[in-house]
């Protein structure tokens, strides 16, 4: 039961964002209410959840729609254990903490269990009147990622739209500059750009409502397309934000479940791709937590990252790109200007400076180390060649991603930097 509270507090919380207000909107706290009526509970164990339970399930879900863990059990074990000082040292846990942990866990409590006078506080469905709401209210979380039995993953089938080669080659070359496509290997971008559904509009079109469910997400091909929110108390839409060439929406109601936060309408002719949400789901979510998990580890060994939390290092993963250059490749050259920053996941490479007219090694690089920074800090040119010395496979953050997820580390940067003197 707590567990599907949880999760429709998840959604509750990722509206309350998409809202950008400092204080829990009518809707959330509505969506709240709405959970706790539906649940066949005695008022006092309402009033618990409420009280006491949610402010902790506030920092939970904050804290995990941010971090995304793979394990999500094991994850919120640790958090809590750090967040309330309940690890095995005798904190301030408590034998409620400890069972809250064991639940978790997946592990059965080892405590006797108490016959109860109250059998309808042992629900082992969900109630018919919370599943009611979830059909007519709102949309509920519950109802589409439900745990056991409504979480059994059913197979998927992608679609696919026909499309002629020259199409198929302006849709993939659309997606591989979006963030969110980056992830995606070759079969899996081959099936994304086979399920994506052109869509054209003319001005003044709405395509997205605020408050309706979401089915799709889009990709803008041509045109421009403005964003307007309604905010809680105020009459009038307001404009939030302008679309472009490139850009994707609607992709939020789909990663977590709720309403459409804002409405969109195209500001002249547009053509849009439509891409479902169980393609979006089963490619494209899956295909960044893979990716994810597969660079985590290896982060935590590259020392410039050593500092940051789990947090920090899975935005730095989000954003990372593959390049591979063959031994004696000239990956950086001096003097050029500098827009990516490289870590070296396998190989070897070799710096190396024009010294009046001999050029000669300053530094070697191996697994885990990094380069291309200074020109980025700086905004100067490259200030040395880099050349793979064996088959490499290089990690890159584009000059944008490099100063949004690596700014606090400026300070180290600057310091390293007098190694290549």
């Amino acid at each position: 039961r707590w567990l599907s509270w949880l999760k429709q507090k998840s959604c509750a919380l990722q509206h309350h964002r998409a809202n950008a207000c400092t204080h829990r909107t009518p809707s959330a706290q509505a969506m709240t209410t709405t959970g706790v009526e539906g649940l066949q509970l005695t008022d006092d164990k309402k009033n618990y959840i409420v009280q006491t339970l949610n402010p902790v399930l506030d920092k939970i879900v904050a804290a995990a729609l941010a971090a995304r863990p793979t394990n999500t059990a094991e994850w919120i074990v640790d958090f809590l254990e750090k967040e309330y000082n309940m690890g095995g040292g005798g904190g301030g846990g408590g034998e409620g903490g400890k069972a809250l942990l064991a639940a978790l866990a997946g592990e059965e409590e080892e405590e006797e269990e108490e016959e109860e006078d109250d059998d309808d506080d042992d629900v082992d469905e969900l109630p018919e009147s919370f599943i009611m709401k979830a059909k007519t209210g709102p949309r509920q979380s519950v109802s589409a990622a439900a745990y056991g039995e409504w979480n059994q993953k059913k197979e998927f089938t992608p679609p696919v739209h026909a499309k002629d080669d020259a199409t198929k080659a302006k849709v993939r070359e659309l997606l591989a500059g979006s963030f969110m496509f980056s992830a995606l290997d070759e079969k899996d971008m081959s099936t994304v750009v086979d399920a994506t559904e052109p869509v054209k509009l003319g001005p003044k079109e709405r395509v997205i409502k605020q408050g309706d469910d979401g089915d799709f997400m889009f990709i803008i091909m041509d045109g421009q397309l403005d964003c307007y929110k309604k905010f809680a108390g105020e009459e009038e839409e307001k404009l939030v934000k302008t679309c472009e060439k490139g850009d994707c929406f609607g992709e939020l109601a789909l990663l977590y479940n709720c309403p459409r936060a804002a409405s969109v309408e195209s500001r002249e002719a547009c053509e849009l791709l439509k891409l479902d949400s169980e393609t979006f789901t089963n490619i494209v979510s899956d295909g960044a937590r893979k990716k994810r998990t597969l660079y985590e580890d290896f982060l935590k060994k590259v020392k410039l990252l050593a500092g940051m939390d789990s947090y920090e290092r899975a935005q730095v993963a989000d954003g990372l790109k593959v390049e591979a250059h063959a031994s004696g490749t000239t990956v950086v050259k001096e003097g050029d200007p500098g827009d990516k920053f490289y870590i070296l996941e396998e190989g070897t490479a070799k710096a190396t400076k024009v010294k009046g007219t001999e050029e000669k090694e300053v530094m070697q690089y191996q697994t885990g180390d990094y380069f291309g920074e200074l020109a980025l800090l700086r905004n100067e040119p490259r200030a040395a060649n880099v050349i793979a010395t064996s088959d490499c496979k290089l990690l890159t953050l584009d000059r944008k991603s490099f100063k949004r997820l690596l700014g606090p580390l400026d300070t180290i940067l600057q310091r390293a930097a007098s190694e290549y003197k």
